[in-house]
């Protein structure tokens, strides 16, 4: 089945090269030009087009082992594989790690997808109140209890830290709750930490990894905090483990027969990305505070017509829940998070994503609303809005918001 965000994309597109006006919150793209120094990093290897190390060449490796350092975990070279999207990687952790996956829900679209493709179950687990993408304690124990008893084989818990769908980040309170709960059951951790560095506080985001180091695999990559994925870059940190040595080695034969290898021009961008170089850093903080800027205005926008999410705090997510709204929408014949997206699009122009796609209970009226295409159509308007001191009065944010306003006004009238 095609991924819900994919189709979500293609079908706004579709619709705009007809001429429709349509507001694109489906598509969870960064939405910000590249960086001219990694573009250059990137041309000045074009020219290298053989075959490397499945995981990685060694030097490339060596500068991601130091970005983990320099971010709270000790990583030597060896413990890293490179991949062509960090979705690769946690489909290879999936598919190399044994028994059932704990899933928190509502969570990213690909993970309940991933293991239905390699015949796994799931066990969901509903998000905590304070932030998704980790499972609430108390229901954590109660699933994983009935599960054993049930004979189930719980083995792999996926975590999202910061989180797709909410724009949330659990705190260190949490992860070490949770932590504690996944070592008595002797669960393996994938720690999906692609929106790490885009944190609103600016703060560095906690990684279950401090926690429990032992078990747990992170996967990360270039897409969110630099935009660049299409240029498919994603790279996991192993533990230095007798366990993680032999998960490693199953991650590499998986690597070895599906996608041989990163190609070297992405191999030495993401060198240069790694090695922390200030344009670089300085370039991450200043599109953190655009999304930052713009989530924020998108989630009053909602806020305003009722509808209660959680405050955004990381990466460009919010997930409304219109259920303070229920009746007014019940009468226009909207009673789920299908019903909802499908009147928004196809009444209003506005694409959102059904929290259904996440996992989500479908009678409940969610939705997963994405802000980070809102910043311009060109090159031109996205490095203005990088540069801008008040992103939200360019024209074309604020025509977004108006469209936004708008839809919402008349969907509730």
């Amino acid at each position: 089945m095609h991924s819900a965000t994919l189709a979500i994309n293609e079908a706004v597109l579709a619709r705009r090269a007809r001429g429709e006006r349509v507001l694109h919150l489906g598509f969870g793209e960064a939405g910000l030009p590249v960086l001219p120094s990694i573009q250059n990093a990137l041309a000045e290897h074009a020219h290298r087009n053989g075959y490397g190390p499945v995981v990685g060449a060694p030097h490339v490796r060596a500068q991601a082992a130091g970005w983990f350092a320099r971010r709270g975990l000790p990583t030597e070279a060896d413990q890293v594989i490179f991949a062509p999207g960090s979705k690769a990687l946690l489909f290879a952790g999936l598919a190399s790690l044994p028994g059932d996956l704990v899933l928190p829900t509502p969570s990213w679209v690909s993970y309940a997808a991933q293991a239905a493709l390699l015949g796994k179950r799931t066990i969901p687990v509903p998000i905590s109140a304070p932030a998704g993408g980790v499972p609430e304690p108390e229901q954590l124990r109660s699933r994983l209890r009935e599960a054993v008893q049930a004979g189930r084989e719980p083995g792999v818990l996926v975590l999202t830290v910061p989180d797709n769908p909410t724009g949330t980040v659990a705190s260190w309170a949490q992860l070490q709750e949770i932590a504690q709960i996944a070592e008595h059951y002797g669960l393996a951790v994938i720690s999906d930490e692609i929106y790490a560095s885009v944190v609103h506080s600016g703060q560095q985001s906690p990684s279950i990894a401090e926690l429990l180091p032992d078990r747990v695999i992170v996967t990360t990559g270039l897409s969110k905090s630099l935009a660049l994925g299409g240029w498919r870059i994603g790279y996991a940190r192993i533990p230095a483990t007798e366990w993680g040595r032999a998960v490693h080695q199953r991650i590499v034969g998986v690597a070895s027969e599906v996608w041989s290898g990163l190609a070297a021009p992405q191999q030495e961008a993401a060198g240069f990305v790694l090695s922390d170089a200030p344009e670089v850093l300085a370039h991450i903080e200043q599109s953190t505070r655009l999304h930052a800027t713009v989530a924020a205005a998108v989630y009053e926008e909602f806020a305003q017509v009722g509808a209660v999410a959680r405050p955004p705090a990381a990466g460009f997510y919010l997930y409304p829940d219109f259920e303070p709204q229920r009746e007014r929408l019940a009468a226009r014949g909207i009673t789920t998070g299908t019903e909802l997206a499908r009147v928004l699009l196809n009444d209003h122009g506005v694409g959102v994503l059904a929290g259904a796609a996440f996992g989500d209970d479908d009678r409940r009226v969610r939705a997963r609303v994405a802000t980070s295409l809102l910043y311009g159509s060109t090159e031109e308007e996205r490095w203005a809005a990088l540069g801008s001191t008040d992103p939200l009065n360019l024209p074309w944010t604020a025509e977004a918001l108006d469209h936004l306003r708008e839809a919402l006004t008349a969907l509730l009238r």
